[in-house]
């Protein structure tokens, strides 16, 4: 017989905002920046925070609001900046 962990101990899913930047594209981005993309349509970008999240719609938030995505790196940071 095989014991589940219960819900409190297991690790919480990564919450992703899905929306669209100034320019019209599609980006899906972990809240903390751990990983984030550029999309060509909103079934894409959802796709992808379906994935990267573990397949959780639950923790999938589509924002209203402009969405930007920042992927510069500066020599103490590497990585990804969602600002919503």
């Amino acid at each position: 017989m095989k014991l589940d962990e219960p819900p409190s101990c297991r690790p919480a899913a990564p919450t992703v905002f899905v929306g669209k930047n100034r320019r019209g594209n599609w980006i899906a981005c972990e809240q903390n920046g751990i990983f984030g993309g550029f999309f060509v349509n909103r079934a894409e970008a959802l796709k992808y925070a379906l994935r990267e999240n573990g397949y959780h719609p639950e923790t999938i938030v589509e924002l209203s609001h402009e969405i930007e995505l920042d992927v510069s790196v500066s020599p103490d940071i590497m990585g990804t900046t969602c600002v919503a």
